[in-house]
């Protein structure tokens, strides 16, 4: 039988009952289920973290708290996390298979992936950006890259009936295999809309549920607007990170963006004189409520993030550039609801909601300086990639494994140092997806632990 053991920080207990609880997870799930004041003051998010990567039954034991705990103190979590990871060893993940239909110009694709470095290496527009999306896609239910998911279908050639873009992967992982399907049926050839299934072991799931499937960081040409783009692209990055991790960010980002989109549609109609200023009060709660999460976890994340990237960085450049990245927020945690009685007027005058998480932003600096403006396209793309790295860090520290890494024509614009630094800190992952339109910027020796692919109008074959 597991230790009685009550998480109330500050933290009063000695740590081998809490080393016991950890290493005896797997074969304890009767007892963790049956002892309901084990877990007292433990968030229903923490337990999912903390039991992801282990081979319990997580929903199990999940249901047999309420939903109402408060979280962890976060010393106290950092330290659970710790022991757990060191506990449940090394996990490994990677796709062993990837099925394609109609995607892109893929009309039909069966590929085995090798459990290593992959190449894949082809001229442009033969198909290999189209092979990363469609695995960024199976993790994130999302194209990191096109503007409408109509796009993803393979309409030519004309057929009968409306084609189907189909997707699937078969991943192993420490706790089992998984196999994760989408199918994006568009509506009409002319009509944008489309609709999209997700199955997770062949039974219909939401796109939430997709959420820590396949834990992939992709990194492309588009990335160097991560550092000199609109603020947008990188509160979007932040989001798209953490819920790969937590879903309870992403239903909380869900909520904040609905309730974002009433506030203005209320602030218009106030505006024209067809609502009243006290309605807002309901709509400031809920806004402040799930905003504040969401800055807080940004928050964090990003600091953890800079303390990953700096050493990245400072390989990446030889030394010659000490990064550091910044949240930047609109507003402070605890200033929140009063900025929106401080700027009510200037929102009706506008329309429009002017602070929250919102209109927060990411900033990058060398030596001080401002690379979002004042860095060169060659220091914004090694920043890009510093980040990207340090992401996968990221999430191989809170999930115990290292994600499926995914690089698109990196080294085009790298020099020789730069590229030697890199492919030597990518070697150590499970598994490396990378393209390249040509094969003499890799060193041989990277080139001989690698699986060699040619890509070739929707075709892959060995080389």
């Amino acid at each position: 039988m597991l230790p009685h053991y009550k998480f109330d920080p500050p933290w009063g207990q000695p740590e081998p009952p809490l080393k016991t609880l950890c290493y005896n997870w797997r074969s304890n799930v009767a007892s963790l289920t049956n002892t309901p004041l084990l877990f007292r003051g433990v968030s229903r998010d923490w337990l999912d973290l903390l039991c992801f990567r282990s081979e319990l039954d997580a929903f199990a034991l999940l249901s047999a708290y309420p939903p109402t705990f408060n979280p962890l103190d976060l010393e106290v979590a950092a330290r659970i996390g710790r022991l757990c990871r060191g506990s449940i060893g090394r996990w490994i993940i990677h796709i062993e298979h990837l099925s394609l239909t109609n995607f892109r110009n893929y009309e039909r694709l069966e590929l085995d992936l090798p459990k290593s470095l992959m190449v894949l290496r082809g001229d442009n527009a033969q198909g290999k950006t189209n092979l990363l999306e469609a695995i960024y896609l199976l993790s994130t239910a999302k194209s990191h890259r096109a503007a409408t998911e109509r796009e993803l279908i393979n309409w030519s050639p004309p057929r009968e009936g409306i084609p189907v873009a189909r997707l699937l992967a078969q991943v192993k992982r420490g706790r089992g295999r998984v196999q994760v399907e989408i199918a994006i049926r568009g509506i009409s050839e002319e009509a944008e809309h489309v609709q999209k299934r997700i199955r997770i072991n062949g039974i219909p799931r939401r796109a939430i549920d997709l959420v820590g499937q396949v834990n992939v960081v992709i990194f492309s040409s588009q990335d160097i607007e991560l550092i000199g783009g609109s603020p947008s692209l990188r509160r979007r990055y932040l989001d798209l990170t953490h819920c790969q991790l937590a879903p309870r960010y992403l239903r909380s980002l869900q909520r904040y963006n609905k309730v974002l989109l009433q506030r203005n549609h209320l602030l218009r109609l106030i505006q024209e004189r067809r609502a009243e200023a006290n309605q807002l009060d309901f709509w400031d709660r809920e806004l402040v409520e799930n905003g504040c999460y969401l800055v807080v976890q940004r928050q964090l994340m990003v600091a953890e993030l800079n303390d990953l990237v700096q050493p990245i960085h400072h390989q990446l450049t030889a030394g010659g550039e000490q990064l550091k990245i910044s949240y930047i927020p609109s507003v402070g945690k605890g200033d929140f609801m009063d900025r929106l009685i401080e700027v009510r007027k200037r929102e009706i005058a506008q329309g429009m909601t002017l602070v929250g998480p919102h209109r927060d932003d990411l900033g990058f600096f060398v030596h001080g300086i401002d690379m979002n403006v004042f860095g060169s396209r060659g220091q914004q793309r090694t920043i890009a990639l510093s980040l990207k790295l340090a992401e996968a860090r990221f999430l191989h520290s809170k999930i115990g494994e290292h994600p499926i890494l995914l690089l698109d024509d990196v080294l085009s614009e790298l020099d020789s140092t730069r590229r030697h630094q890199l492919l030597e800190s990518i070697s150590s992952y499970e598994q490396v997806v990378i393209t390249a339109t040509d094969l003499d910027r890799f060193a041989p020796g990277f080139l001989a632990q690698a699986a060699l692919f040619q890509v070739s109008e929707g075709r892959i074959e060995p080389l």
